[in-house]
This record gives C-alpha cells, structure tokens and sequence, in this order.
C-alpha cells in the first residue's frame, strides 16, 4: 500500500486526497500515539490535558480541515491552541515556546491553492521520524482515545501567537536592517500578516508585493517559485534586495540590485562565512544535500569550512544538524535551518539574517554571493524505466565514469532513483552549460536504453 504521509506530512488535493473525514481520523491516531508519553502523564497527573498548537496558512480548504483537526485533538482529550493563519516555522517555533505537546500545521507549502496539507510537529516543535509517522499510520481508524466529561479537550484561541513569533524573530538579529531597502514577496501566503511587520520592525524600508491573500490566490504567479516579479518590482523601485517567500513561509530566495537571483545555495555560502567569521559556525561546518551546487562546496573549501551531505530533502538536513548539534543546514530551493533560532526551515528568519549580513558589512548582495561560483546545472528526468537496476548496471556504471573522468574536478555527475516513481534523475554540472547539458542528455541516453521496461 501506498504510504500515507510523503516526505512532508500528508498532502492532497484538498476534499478529494485530503477530506475533513481524514483529518479528523488523523488528528485522532496523532493524538493516541503521542500522549501517551511520560510528559503527558506527567501533565494528566497534575491534572492537566495534553495540549497541542494548530495553525495553517491562508488557503480557504485550511478553515474546514484545521476544524476537523481540531475536533479530532479535542475528542481525544486534547487542549487545543489555534494560532490562525501563520507561518510554518511560527507553529514550530510556538510548540518549543509554551511547551506544548505537540502541534499541527495545516498548509502545502509551494503548492497551488486546490492542495493542503498537514504537517506534524512533535514536542519541541521537531518533525516527526518516518517510524512515529508510520505508527500514527496504523492506528487510523482504530485506536482513538474516546475521553468523556470534563476529560475531553477545549479548543481555545492562541491570542498573542504571532507577536510571540515576531519578538523571537527580532531577538535572533546580529545587526539592524536601517538604511536597506527591501522589496518583500509574501507569496499570498502565511507570511503576509508576519514578515513585513518584523522587516519594519528591524529597520528596512520596505516595498511588499503579495500580501493580499484571499484563500485562493496562494503561489499564484508569486513567491520563491515566481521571481519575475519580484526582480522587477526590485528593479522599479531600485531596491538593495528582493526577499521570496513561499506559502507557509519556510523558504527564502532572494534577487539582487541587479535582478539576479541569488538561490538557497548562495545564501547558505553568506551566512556560513559570516558565521565562521562571528565564531557561531558549529565545527565550522554546513550540511546541505547531494543536489547543492558544486560550487558551494568549492566556496566552502575556500573559506576553510565543511560541508556535510545528505539525501534530498530538509528532514534529512535536520537529522544531520540535530545529531551533531550543527548550527546551519539547507537546501538549494531555500530551506535554510539556523538551530540555534528554529527547528525547521524559516524563511523570513533566513531573509532576515541574509540583509542583516548587508548591513553588518555594507556590501551589497551581488558582492556577497560572489564568495561562490555556480556552476551550471543541469537535471533530466528518465521515466517509464526500472529505476531500481540503476546502480546495478555496470554499462550505465562505465558511462558515470567516462563523464566523471571528462569533467574531471570542474564538474560533477549524479543519478538518483526516483523514490516514489519508475523515473531515473540525471544531474551533471559543468563549467560551461553546453557540456553539462551535452553529458547529462547522453547519460539520459545510456539510462534509457538500458533500463527501458
């Protein structure tokens, strides 16, 4: 069977995939599996409820599914505090806040408005690993605590949640944004109601464009996955930089002066030298996936710090950071995870910190993200083959090392199986773009000769 939760939460199409029925059900098998730890023994003990926070971005299908969430938390003797319409790393960072015992976010992130999702945090506002989610799993639809009386829960208004989130961003700031301006996109997302608050609040002037949302317009033509209107708007209006959202506000992007973007990678490069130069850079040393560009870590063997690589995705940048208590992770689409401020990616904390970084060196954009070269990248993607004989078959092995071999230390080859479909991922970077996209089209080629089905 098809496994339920993917590599963020469970996510759908919003009343089709992801029904109020199964939001209810989920909410309950959550509820069942992580109350009954020590602390919420302790709490029982004491004779206090578990209590959990909810929050979800400004999507219209997020009202019917955080009120079936909500309802399965409190059936099943749950406090429950709605923090409303706020930023992903906001609920994370609420949960860690007030000790809650866990929480839920109701967004899809980059998604367009039709999808949601819903995420689960575990105390202290960490993701939850693959085997609590498969646990919750099973106990859909059986195994629900059915409290009675004065044992069910209460669903109350978290009433000051963003200004807590807000303070807590201001808190983290190694220097003031005054004289920068910022042109902000907001994506339509859970960050229009936070992020040009705290920008204000830090000092930068300000332009912010999508920060209307309606419940329908959430990533449309806007945000991290939009930059078109953001260069221009920052070219209009001749702004020091452009900062991008997404909808629940866990990424950050940026453009520069010039309208050049300026991606996660770059800005990993940033703050990983000016954290090594500060002295805050654990071990002096960056974790970020095997899809990072080859050249953040020429940059980072430059400036004499590590990187640590992973396997795509941010829940496994986080396993990285938080076994070795590493302070700075992420990845190239601007999931940017500072530890010792947030648990999860946090895209206006990250925007943040990248202008603060301006303003603390008086160098413009551009002149920071030249600390790294990057190379151009190119990613082709094989369907319809047996993806799972990809690193058995020694022909496409010897076609790896012919490339290998040519690009030599200017360039790099990668093949990743698809986890979830019969598709192969070719990805080569080069010096130039011509020879990057003439060996990643003929180790495509080799792949589909080889693996056809």
């Amino acid at each position: 069977m098809t496994r339920l939760f993917g590599t963020d939460g469970v996510r759908g199409l919003a009343n089709r995939d992801l029904t109020a029925g199964l939001a209810l059900e989920l909410a309950q098998a959550t509820a069942a599996v992580l109350t009954t730890g020590r602390r919420a023994e302790q709490r029982r003990e004491s004779g206090r409820r578990p209590v959990a926070v909810v929050a979800r971005d400004p999507r219209v299908s997020g009202e019917f599914i955080i009120a079936a969430v909500s309802a399965g938390l409190a059936s099943s003797g749950v406090d429950v505090l709605d923090a409303g319409v706020i930023p992903t790393p906001a609920a994370a960072f609420l949960i860690s806040d007030i000790g809650a015992d866990f929480g839920v976010m109701i967004s899809a992130s980059h998604n367009p408005a039709p999808d949601n999702g819903i995420k689960i945090f575990a105390f202290g506002g960490t993701k939850l690993p693959d085997d609590v989610e498969d646990r919750i799993e099973s106990f859909i639809g059986h195994d629900t605590l059915m409290p009675i009386g004065g044992d069910v829960g209460r669903i109350r208004r978290f009433a000051d949640a963003e200004d807590r989130y807000v303070v807590h961003l201001l808190t983290t700031l190694p220097h003031r944004l005054d004289g920068l301006h910022v042109v902000l996109d907001c994506a339509h997302g859970a960050a229009a109601g936070v992020s040009p608050q705290v920008f204000t609040d830090a000092g930068a002037r300000l332009t912010v464009i999508g920060a209307d949302p309606d419940g329908l317009n959430i990533n449309d033509g806007v945000g991290s996955t939009h930059l078109d209107n953001l260069a221009r708007a920052v070219l209009e209006h001749g702004a020091d930089i452009g900062i991008a959202h997404d909808g629940d506000a866990d990424r950050c992007l940026a453009v520069d002066r010039d309208g050049n973007i300026v991606d996660g990678d770059q800005i990993m490069a940033i703050l990983a030298v000016s954290m090594a130069e500060r002295g805050v850079l654990k071990d002096r040393t960056l974790v970020a996936t095997v899809m990072s560009n080859l050249g953040l870590r020429k940059a980072m063997a430059a400036n004499d710090i590590t990187v640590v690589q992973t396997k795509v995705g941010d829940r496994y940048v986080l396993e990285e950071l938080n076994k070795h208590g590493f302070s700075l992770g992420g990845e190239q689409s601007g999931h940017v995870i500072m530890t010792k401020f947030a648990t999860t990616g946090d895209g206006i904390l990250t925007g943040l910190h990248l202008v603060a970084e301006m303003a603390r060196t008086g160098k413009t954009l551009a002149e920071l993200a030249s600390v790294m070269k990057v190379y151009p990248q190119i990613l082709v993607n094989v369907r319809g083959v047996d993806h799972r004989a990809l690193h058995s078959d020694t022909v496409i092995a010897e076609a790896i090392v012919a490339a290998e071999t040519e690009l030599g230390d200017t360039g790099r080859v990668l093949l990743r199986p698809s986890g979830t479909e019969p598709m192969v991922r070719v990805m080569v970077e080069a010096a130039d773009q011509p020879t990057a996209d003439r060996l990643a089209h003929q180790l495509a080629d080799v792949v589909r000769e080889r693996l056809a089905n």
